[in-house]
């Protein structure tokens, strides 16, 4: 928590708005759109919830197909299913490991060939990178087809200074427990078309029609956030910038600490756009290293350290088994040698280090049982990169 957040629950306990809706609502809203710059938005439940708002408001249904990034969280493609549709993966690229634009053209054009074309294209900013949307909206455009960018975990990363997602039709945020700022749970579905926010407003309080009685012409949903949550949101939103300066620092300080470890590369940050970098990811070479990523995890493990691999690519879940995929050894590749590293912004330096001492001693072949870590002392000059991050 960034500190102010009891101060905007303490004002919704004392308004008596408990449930969903209500002044703290209203507020996040606006505050919320005035800081990504997209003029309308509506506060959810979950990124999952805007996400299948976004999907109904576009008339996605039964038969129709969306062409989804492969290299994502589940909660982008699961909404698709909702609707009655049929997702089909796009692989990721390697300059920002979000979804090729070049293969997203292949497919549209295949797409087209065959007489069907996609209801939607749906890409993922993955780990707090933006995918090339200007591309993307180049290759959709040519067929109206509309985007909705999955911008859950890049909320303060940027795209040729644009919020990210900017240019969609429209934009899914998330703010889950482990997302840059959080409300608990939440998200928030923003776009430039207000018709689109209002009647995703609508379907969210159940579709009730404007009457005394409850009166409903159509079928909605219970996906609006509450006052409460609202609350904390406002609070958090106030710290987005010093967040993403902490991840990015945090990033910096493993990538200049580890760059001598043959097998270890990092995430790369496209040209065009800045990072959030959401998260510290790595991909480790067996062959260089000495171990694969597997074995570099469990020793994390071994000693308290939770790391995770790289999302599993939608085309490989075997809830998925038998949807059409174009390209795929790129995200395979990734999920094979890709680990996620503690990152969160109360870590201190301390903390990093501890991280990097077992990466290093896995190198060296001594990640058993009577490991001792023992820390490589850092220059006081350097502490600044992560230094005090938990205050932020």
């Amino acid at each position: 928590m960034g500190g102010e957040e009891i101060k905007y629950v303490q004002e919704a306990f004392e308004s008596n708005y408990i449930a969903p809706l209500g002044p703290q609502v209203d507020a996040f809203e606006r505050e919320f759109i005035a800081k990504v710059k997209i003029p309308y938005g509506v506060a959810l439940s979950s990124g999952t919830a805007a996400m299948h708002l976004a999907l109904h408001g576009m008339g996605v249904g039964a038969g129709d197909e969306v062409l989804a990034s492969s290299l994502t969280f589940i909660g982008s493609i699961t909404p698709v299913v909702f609707q009655g549709a049929t997702p089909v993966f796009i692989d990721s690229d390697r300059a920002s490991w979000n979804m090729d634009p070049e293969l997203l053209a292949e497919e549209i054009e295949s797409c087209k060939k065959k007489g069907k074309l996609p209801k939607a294209v749906v890409p993922t900013d993955i780990y707090g990178q933006c995918a090339d949307m200007d591309r993307i909206l180049d290759v959709c455009s040519v067929y109206n087809i509309p985007v909705i960018s999955d911008s859950a975990e890049a909320l303060g990363a940027t795209y040729r200074g644009r919020s990210a997602g900017t240019g969609a039709k429209a934009v899914v945020y998330s703010f889950n427990g482990n997302k840059i700022i959080t409300t608990s749970g939440g998200g928030m579905l923003v776009s430039e078309d207000e018709k689109m926010i209002s009647y995703a407003r609508f379907l969210s309080q159940q579709a009730r029609d404007a009457a005394p009685h409850y009166e409903h012409t159509q079928i909605g949903y219970n996906y609006r956030m509450s006052n409460i949550v609202a609350a904390v949101g406002r609070g958090q939103l106030k710290v987005i910038d010093d967040r993403v300066e902490a991840r990015r620092r945090i990033f910096a300080y493993y990538q200049k600490t580890l760059q001598d470890v043959p097998g270890i590369e990092f995430m790369p940050e496209a040209p065009y756009g800045r990072s959030n970098r959401w998260l510290t990811v790595i991909l480790i070479t067996p062959e260089e290293f000495g171990a694969d990523r597997e074995e570099v995890r469990l020793a994390l493990e071994k000693h308290n350290i939770e790391s995770r691999p790289v999302w599993k690519p939608m085309h490989m879940q075997p809830v998925f088994k038998g949807c059409r995929m174009r390209g795929g050894g790129v995200s395979e590749d990734l999920f094979k040698r890709g680990l996620c590293l503690p990152s969160g912004t109360a870590m201190s330096y301390e903390d990093v280090d501890r991280v990097i001492a077992v990466i290093r001693n896995v190198h060296k072949r001594c990640s058993d049982d009577s490991f001792t870590i023992q820390p490589k002392p850092i220059p006081d000059a350097e502490l600044t990169s992560c230094h005090n991050v938990s205050a932020s």
